[in-house]
């Protein structure tokens, strides 16, 4: 893509509007606890101390607005409080230029760094750094620069409290995450029901077992919905994926097929169901036909083998899915579901196990591993810390250079739009310069024309709050405008010259703007030199899958299925690395290195196919004592190490060979036969032997679709 149609691209990105959910109550908590702030610092202190910690509100406000998992209280308090000490170190240290701008580099440095924890950290450290750039401004003693840090910490604690005292859909994050897997799960079922080998989008099921997480003391609180049901819908997406596809037994058409889509449209109801209730909080209603569906006989005269198999066990994991969607509730309210869970209830599975979350002490030297980690060159975050500490200290010096005031406005923009990737730092520049135009020029007209005092600024500083808390996730530029125009109330409350704040403002964001924008493309990170390593990855984290469940087949027993969950887990987080990859790499104004866009198609195709074919056998996987299938260990190390070999090749631009994976089957399938034709062969071969020279065959199929992808 060339540098032009990049920007287009991202420009129009960034002053892209969405329909969005909007959250009133919850923006009405956050502008109301801004309120409470700033009318308790205009009673005790006056406006410029007003000033400074209606922006520690503020940002404390906007921290739990962030995508993150942790409650919300923790997040407005660690945004308070750090946005407050900021604030007293930074105004001790303005004085001395020099000193100030090395603590500036080692702020910004450190907030780019906080990328490597996620998101959110990145973004609140960014946030507090920017917003202090303006809150060290406004003291003018140390004493002063105390109370105003104090203030700040004070806003933090407001936010925090009332999010304790007003609690608006507690757990409603956790809560949604998980009916949003439930959901997937049901909208899978009833596509598998036209495409028996439709794919399944893992991102939903990864983000509710993230959201369950949860340290020791969040455990005891947590509902009793939350409990169980993730790890039943992992459990039920290889089962469905089982049922529908042909290559397990069950013809294309028919009447084992007809039952088959019964089943998968009352699986698919039966979790809508589940889903509703998990989010709102309500009692399960299970739709009659659903549960008739599940309870007929006719199953059992019409599927044999690994369907049958894989039938029985959908209706014992949708069991689980109904009683434990259903919660504590009451007796009554509980009577009807158990009945129907009694109903179609075939057998038990292991509770699920808690997923533990690191407190926040606990999860400091978590973060610092973390930030080592990046602590390298070909780093995306090592360097958006670089240049995020280089264009602050820029983006300050020059504002400190020219005869406008404010500079402070050059970095703020800068740090506020940059990001590790590159779509992003552009489009926020361009939404961050056309929202502030917007804000800026609307606040001041309606001060130029109104000539409000200090209560009626307030005011309307605290509306133009709530409606950035409204409508933020409806896109960047309109909260930008939303933010220019609090900035152009709150600095007019507090004595600000307008008539200089208008004109500097524009300019040094449109300055800060461009330093950003400048910077990545001196200093880029692409994101598509790297795309045969994630690939790579990809294709090594698929075969240890692989080859564990069929390790399972060769060793059935109860220790080697944490290993097939860890394995299921380093692939999706692979899959979903590459998938990201490839999205950012398409708005990057680079030529591709070694992989065209139609090879990223055909090897992503393929990797999806190998991880669906070992998500089948994993469905099947014999229960613990079951007799072992023989050879299916040598089958198992040689996926494992011709993968491993496979992805250093891809890495390196050969083409992976695959003739010991080849070899392997065709040495297991000579055994076989020998052992079939033996005169003294009397007994059958184990359960799954068939399964599973029928599912090697096809992942070996696959890694040959693969190799056959990279080179077109």
């Amino acid at each position: 893509m060339s540098w032009l149609r990049a920007l287009k691209e991202t420009a129009r990105s960034g002053l892209k509007i969405e329909r969005r959910r909007l959250e009133p109550l919850i923006a009405l908590r956050g502008a109301a606890g801004l309120a409470l702030v700033i009318g308790v610092s205009l009673a005790l202190f006056g406006p410029v101390v007003a000033a400074s910690s209606a922006f520690g509100a503020f940002q404390a406000a906007i921290a739990t607005f962030q995508r993150s998992w942790r409650p919300r209280p923790v997040l407005a308090l660690i945004s308070g409080v750090s946005l407050g000490l900021s604030t007293f170190v930074g105004y001790v240290t303005g004085t001395h230029l020099l000193l100030f701008v090395a603590l500036l580099v080692v702020w910004t440095f450190l907030a780019g760094l906080a990328w490597a924890a996620g998101p959110t950290g990145g973004i609140i450290a960014a946030s507090n750094v920017a917003i202090m750039l303006v809150t060290i401004t406004l003291p003018t003693s140390a004493a002063q620069a105390a109370l105003h840090g104090a203030m700040i910490m004070f806003g933090g604690v407001v936010q925090a409290a009332l999010i304790v005292l007003l609690p608006i859909r507690r757990w409603g994050a956790q809560r949604d995450a998980l009916a949003d897997a439930l959901a997937a799960e049901a909208d899978y079922a009833r596509r598998l029901r036209h495409d028996p080998v439709a794919h399944f989008d893992p991102v939903p099921l990864m983000l509710a077992r993230r959201a369950a997480a949860v340290t020791a003391r969040e455990a005891r609180r947590r509902p009793a919905e939350l409990h169980g049901s993730r790890g039943v819908a992992e459990r039920i997406r290889p089962v469905l994926a089982s049922l529908a596809d042909p290559a397990m037994g069950v013809p294309a058409e028919g009447p084992e097929r007809e039952r088959v889509r019964e089943l998968l449209g009352a699986a698919g109801s039966l979790l809508d169901s589940a889903a509703r209730a998990i989010r709102k909080g309500d009692p399960v209603r299970l739709p009659a036909p659903a549960v008739a569906a599940l309870k007929t006989p006719d199953t059992g005269a019409l599927l044999t083998g690994p369907p049958l198999r894989a039938a029985d066990r959908l209706t014992a994991l949708l069991s689980d899915v109904i009683e434990a969607a259903e919660g504590d509730g009451t007796k009554e309210e509980r009577a009807g579901a158990e009945e129907a869970a009694d109903a179609i209830k075939e057998s038990r599975l292991p509770p699920e196990r808690h997923h533990r979350r690191p407190t926040l002490l606990r999860l400091v030297p978590v973060i610092l591993a973390a930030m080592r980690r990046e602590a390298h060159r070909g780093s995306p975050i090592l360097r958006h810390a670089v240049r995020l500490a280089a264009v602050a200290a820029v983006g300050y010096l020059l504002g400190r250079l020219l005869p406008l005031g404010h500079g402070y406005w050059a970095p703020l923009a800068a740090v506020m739009v940059m990001r590790p990737e590159f779509s992003q730092t552009y489009s926020r520049a361009v939404a961050r310069f056309g929202g502030t135009l917007v804000g800026v020029f609307l606040a001041s007209a309606i001060v130029e024309a109104a000539h409000p005092g200090t209560g009626p600024l307030a005011a309307l500083a605290v509306a133009c709050a709530l409606l950035m808390y409204l409508l933020m996730r409806t896109g960047y530029a309109v909260g930008q405008a939303c933010v220019g125009a609090y900035v152009v109330f709150l600095l007019g409350m507090a004595g600000d010259d307008l008539s200089q704040t208008v004109f500097e403002r524009v300019l040094l964001t449109l300055a800060g703007g461009l330093l950003a924008m400048i910077s990545y493309a001196v200093y880029p990170a692409w994101e598509t030199p790297r795309l045969r390593s994630r690939l790579g990855d990809w294709l090594k984290e698929d075969g240890r899958y692989a080859a564990a469940v069929v390790d399972q087949y060769a060793d059935p027993a109860e220790r080697g299925r944490d290993d097939v969950r860890r394995a299921l887990l380093a692939t999706r987080e692979a899959r979903v690395a590459w998938q990201e990859a490839v999205a950012t790499a398409q708005h990057e104004p680079v030529r591709h290195r070694g992989l065209s866009h139609g090879a990223a198609d055909a090897t992503q195709h393929a990797l999806a196919q190998l991880g669906r074919v070992a998500m089948l056998l994993e469905a099947h996987i014999p229960r613990k004592g079951a007799a072992s299938v023989p050879g299916a260990a040598p089958l198992a190390e040689a996926l494992r190490r011709a993968t491993d070999r496979g992805a250093k090749a891809v890495r390196e631009r050969r083409v992976p060979d695959w003739t010991p994976v080849r070899e392997a089957l065709e040495s297991w399938e000579a055994e076989c036969r020998e052992r079939e034709e033996a005169p003294e062969a009397g007994a059958p071969p184990p359960a799954g032997t068939e399964l599973v020279r029928n599912n090697v065959t096809l992942l070996l199929e696959t890694l040959e679709d693969f190799s056959q992808g990279l080179t077109s």
